[in-house]
């Protein structure tokens, strides 16, 4: 009893001080719809996957603003080839900077650059089926561009989508022992994320 009071006291003190200092945090979760550009040789498709993360920024209020984020994505592709079928796994962490444009506090567009982090991938294929970790196939780290839009339409609740657009390849180039159930292809991740979250 004694540890949950303490806690409780250290959530409340932990509150009270980021209002002081005008920061507001916020935590969201939602789905990914992911797939690649540039990826002529192969009949590519959508994969479906998840993503949660939060930000902190100054508080909402009109006009420009700023915020920075973290988020685990999960993202990647399907994709069918003359020769076998599977689908590529990728999860990254998300870092990004976006600035912020607010209409009242009901509506908010954002955009900005991001930076990810690849930390697993794996490639489940009819030419292979290898499950394990196969990241020294794929570039480690990724850029790009972002947009989006959210709104407010009760106290800290949000709802909000965005686009990240990549700029740089999602797999490295193909060498003489590149294995079979990974596509030889110069892939760009596209995704569109949809999400709800709370404002503190």
């Amino acid at each position: 009893m004694k540890r949950h009071t303490l806690l409780l006291l250290c959530i409340i003190i932990t509150c009270s001080a980021i209002a002081q200092l005008n920061i507001s945090i916020g935590v969201k979760g939602g789905l990914n719809f992911a797939n690649v550009a540039d990826a002529s040789d192969i009949n590519n498709s959508s994969k479906t996957g998840y993503m949660l993360g939060g930000y902190i920024g100054p508080k909402k209020r009109n006009g420009f603003g700023f915020r920075s984020e973290i988020i685990l994505s999960r993202q990647g592709y399907n994709y069918k080839t003359n020769t076998n079928t599977g689908n590529v796994n990728l999860d990254y962490l998300l870092l990004p900077q976006l600035f912020t444009l607010n209409f009242t506090k009901l509506v908010q567009l954002h955009a900005g650059g991001q930076v990810a982090i690849l930390l697993n991938a794996n490639v489940d294929s009819t030419g292979g089926n290898n499950n394990g970790s196969l990241l020294e196939y794929f570039n480690r780290f990724d850029y790009g561009i972002v947009g989006g839009a959210e709104i407010s339409p009760l106290l800290g609740f949000f709802i909000g989508a965005r686009l990240n657009i990549s700029l740089s390849a999602a797999n490295k180039n193909a060498s003489a022992n590149w294995p079979d159930f990974i596509p030889k292809v110069d892939t760009k991740n596209n995704v569109v994320q949809v999400y709800t979250g709370w404002r503190f």
